[in-house]
């Protein structure tokens, strides 16, 4: 019986000493993986406002997991200052969000909206360890319902940053939505 239960353990601790660790670059990977939308109520000065919140997802992956940013570095703007100076980046933020609006003329215009200069996600490896990770972020823009507000539509494309300042690819475009836009 003795030998039945320690050859268990060996074959255990020689298959669990199996695991691939994933071989993924330092530099962030990202692939698109859908978009959603809702109307919730926000409160703006106290005042309820309905607002249309599109959500973009991505799929990532990390060989360091140096990406997000804690409260604290959110809130010191010595830290998030460091972001505008990385060349092709210049934004405050560790996500592009590119807007790609309709024209009446059927083209597409593509811009990075006022309020989508200033955009971070928390930490997404918290125990201080480098080391791979990939999962999913689900990344926001908010459109408020304003009374002079025409629905119009829109797509995104999105890269992100890491802390090391490594710059991700850019994902395509998203499917189509249409927001409400105050014009």
């Amino acid at each position: 019986m003795k030998l039945k239960v320690s050859l268990f353990i060996l074959l255990a601790a020689a298959s669990a000493g199996c695991v691939d660790i994933p071989d993924f670059s330092d530099t962030p990977k990202i692939y698109y993986n859908g978009i959603s939308q809702e109307t919730r109520m926000d409160s703006v000065l106290g005042v309820p406002q309905e607002t249309e919140v599109v959500t973009i997802t991505i799929d990532f992956e990390d060989g360091d997991g140096d990406l997000g940013a804690s409260s604290a570095e959110v809130q010191d703007s010595t830290y998030t200052q460091k972001y505008l100076k990385v060349p092709g980046w210049n934004l405050e933020a560790i996500y592009e969000l590119v807007t790609m609006t309709q024209n009446k003329d059927s083209t597409w215009s593509e811009s990075i909206l006022p309020g989508d200069r200033f955009k971070f996600f928390p930490l997404l490896k918290t125990d201080g360890k480098s080391g791979p990770i990939k999962g999913k972020l689900d990344l926001n823009a908010r459109f408020r319902r304003l009374g002079t507000a025409v629905p119009t539509k829109m797509k995104f494309k999105v890269r992100i940053i890491d802390r090391a300042f490594h710059i991700s690819n850019q994902t395509p475009e998203t499917d189509v939505v249409s927001v409400p836009l105050w014009k």
